[in-house]
């Protein structure tokens, strides 16, 4: 058995899911601002996703599911999860995103498993808060270690791909390290760099 382990915004979906929540709540230009600086690495993982989440309070919950029902996912994504799973791979989607976004997600592209963050909500509104399993720079890295022992699958069997910051602690833990039309800060690290967006590219390097 392979592991191939995802990031989900700007790899498996075309953006980034919080900036599409902020412009639906209209706080879009705040919270894109600290996106690219974020993604870039200019600032702390979890520090951003803390204030970026903190500027959706208020919004409706049906709203958000509604927009996170609607995201655009890549060209390619849904059939190279079908090849990698035929190729005796564990697809697996990691995101600092929102399980919101990823659950939905992984019924149409098919990967097996997700881990994302949840948005808290009170009384049909956002409040501002957020937890769970990927909210440090770290996350990624650590969950990734787990699943490998737990699924005793080695490091030269892992197959990782993102495109931004909080997607280099993945390539600690990976044999093949996939950058997906990437930050500068993560390409310097990969082994492969692609910048068409199209993930039928990444087959050629399975």
């Amino acid at each position: 058995m392979n592991l191939a382990v995802f990031d989900f915004d700007s790899t498996l979906m075309d953006g980034e899911t919080i900036d599409m929540l902020g412009f639906a709540h209209g706080v879009g230009e705040g919270i894109t601002a600290i996106t690219t600086n974020a993604m870039a690495g200019e600032i702390d993982f979890f520090e951003s996703l803390i204030s970026r989440v903190k500027l959706l309070e208020g919004m409706p919950y049906d709203q958000a599911v509604a927009v996170c029902q609607n995201l655009p996912y890549i060209k390619g994504a849904k059939t190279m999860i079908q090849n990698l799973k035929q190729k005796n791979y564990k697809v697996v989607c990691m995101s600092g995103g929102f399980t919101i976004a990823t659950h939905y997600a992984q019924n149409i592209l098919g990967f097996d498993i997700e881990f994302a963050n949840t948005l808290h909500h009170k009384n049909g509104t956002l409040t501002g808060e957020v937890g769970g399993e990927m909210m440090f720079e770290f996350s990624k890295g650590d969950m990734i270690h787990r699943l490998q022992k737990l699924l005793d699958i080695p490091k030269k069997r892992t197959l990782c791909i993102g495109d931004g910051a909080n997607d280099l602690s993945m390539f600690k833990h990976s044999g093949t390290k996939i950058a997906f039309c990437a930050k500068e800060v993560l390409k310097n690290e990969a082994d492969i760099v692609i910048d068409e967006k199209d993930l039928n590219k990444v087959l050629a390097f399975v």
